[in-house]
């Protein structure tokens, strides 16, 4: 079995962004040389999210309205997380989203459904921030 680590900058414009990373995940792929297994991509950050889901901006738009519906950003001392900060909405949402997904590697690809694309969620952003990602497998 071999392994392949490695860590991605994310640097985002705004406070919250959702980014594809499926292009840079596929590349790293290739650099593994890894042809059957698994690869786990994570967020490093707990303000920030790793998920799969359509790569489709109407649906991005839900996701914005959606989370902040869930977890308004506004007004900060509604949680008591912002005592010194003012992200504690970023970490509800981190975790509504999720940490992390595992996709299956078949034959030096990933093993996806129609549609599916790898998200990055920012919730908290304007720094840099990391995505860790693993690939076992042979």
């Amino acid at each position: 079995m071999k392994t392949y680590r490695k860590e991605i900058w994310i640097n985002t414009n705004q406070r919250r962004e959702l980014i594809n990373v499926t292009p840079t995940i596929k590349q790293e792929l290739i650099n593994s040389n890894i042809q059957e297994g698994l690869i786990l991509i994570n967020a490093m950050h707990i303000t920030s999210s790793v998920f799969i889901n359509d790569d489709e901006s109407g649906l991005h738009n839900d996701f914005e309205k959606w989370l902040e519906k869930l977890a308004p950003e506004k007004p900060h001392s509604q949680y008591k997380h912002n005592y010194s900060e003012d992200n504690a909405d970023a970490h509800l949402k981190r975790t509504i989203m999720g940490r992390e997904v595992v996709v299956a590697i078949t034959e030096g690809k990933l093993d996806f459904g129609p549609w599916e694309q790898i998200f990055y969620g920012e919730f908290d952003g304007m720094r840099k921030k990391r995505i860790l990602i693993k690939i076992i497998g042979e």
